[in-house]
């Protein structure tokens, strides 16, 4: 299901980094997520649900540039 605040995720598995991208565009950059949380995350229905429970009070993340 599309999500309202989520427009794009994206997973770099040699890194562990999960970016996803906001609506209306922030981008952010969770660190050390394990491939098996983002493939957790593409499987749930409601991503921004499972983003505010399961992801941003566990891992590290930062606000990345565009691009």
């Amino acid at each position: 299901m599309p999500s309202t605040v989520i427009a794009h995720i994206e997973y770099i598995p040699t890194e562990e980094v999960l970016r996803i991208a906001f609506n209306p565009g922030a981008i952010y950059e969770y660190l050390q997520v394990p491939e098996s949380v983002y493939k957790d995350l593409q499987q749930y229905r409601e991503k921004a649900f499972f983003l505010n429970k399961y992801i941003k009070a566990k891992y590290t993340f930062k606000k990345a540039t565009n691009g």
